[in-house]
């Protein structure tokens, strides 16, 4: 399987799924740094990029958009992980506090923060490889175990839109699911339906129209259908 090829396909369909500034930020983000570090550090590592999103959009505390280097998504964990240059980060002392609030915003809301540094990333790649390995280890083994398995009673986006679920607090609207999953709102809900089919997702009608707004999830959060 051929690196060169592999993200050619990845970035090609983050693309063709956005639309906007969403679009225009992957085409500008992905640059030398973050393509560096796919290249060297998360491909050596992992060998695909299932639940990795470039330039991944989020609302600040101000309800303000930014955009992350990458999102990567396991389980029901959700992984920012930024690449530092120290010309862009360090010399703006303002610019400096607001990437520290984010950090700090990202935290509270149950994100698992990874900094690294790009010049440690060109000149020491294998420390930046055995930090990321050793900070992922507990999920690398679920990874390993999920590419290997032939048949699985849930679709990728079944299990997505499950692990969404779990990290807001057993609630998934189609809407927040469509936008960061990076998915059409009427492909989310279809697989919610079908979901509720398998008894995974229980509809709550709204007031009295019945009509559906969300989705709860009633599985178990240590499944083994969520991997």
């Amino acid at each position: 399987m051929s690196f060169e090829i592999e993200h050619a396909k990845w970035i090609k369909g983050h693309l063709n799924r956005r639309s906007g500034e969403r679009k225009d930020a992957l085409k500008r983000g992905h640059g030398f740094g973050n393509r560096m570090f796919v290249e060297k550090i998360w491909w050596p590592l992992l060998g695909h990029f299932d639940g990795l999103h470039p330039e991944y959009e989020v609302l600040d505390w101000r309800g303000r958009s930014y955009f992350l280097d990458f999102m990567w998504t396991v389980g029901g964990k959700r992984f920012a992980i930024e690449i530092m240059d120290y010309g862009s980060h360090g010399k703006d002392r303002t610019k400096y506090r607001l990437d520290l609030n984010r950090i700090l915003f990202l935290q509270s809301q149950q994100f698992e923060v990874i900094l690294i540094s790009l010049d440690e990333m060109k000149d020491n790649p294998s420390f930046i490889d055995a930090m990321l390995r050793n900070l992922l280890s507990p999920y690398l083994g679920t990874l390993a175990e999920q590419h290997v398995v032939a048949a699985r009673p849930f679709c990728k986006i079944e299990r997505q839109l499950m692990q969404f679920a779990i990290r807001y607090n057993r609630v998934l609207r189609p809407s927040d699911a469509a936008r960061e999953l990076e998915l059409h709102k009427q492909t989310v809900i279809k697989y919610c339906r079908i979901l509720v089919q398998k008894n995974k997702l229980r509809p709550v009608p709204a007031g009295s129209t019945g009509k559906i707004y969300h989705y709860e999830y009633i599985g178990s959060n240590q499944s083994s259908d969520l991997f």
